[in-house]
């Protein structure tokens, strides 16, 4: 599974960019996915202080040909 985030600049909030972040094997389930993104969301937030998670999704990486 694939965690899909929305990110957007702090200082530009209309500046926002698609991360993909790979969250386990592909047996993961989607509903193990939403449970852990909370925790994963959080550490990508204090290593990227620029930037804002505006909304995510999990998806199955490959298969997700829309963005967010």
């Amino acid at each position: 599974m694939e965690l899909i985030l929305a990110v957007c600049l702090l200082t530009s909030p209309e500046n926002c960019r698609e991360e993909r972040l790979t969250i386990s094997m592909e047996e993961t389930a989607p509903m193990q996915c939403m449970i852990g993104a909370q925790t994963i969301i959080a550490e990508w937030s204090q290593t990227h202080p620029k930037w804002k998670v505006a909304r995510w999704r999990c998806g199955v990486p490959g298969r997700e040909g829309f963005r967010i």
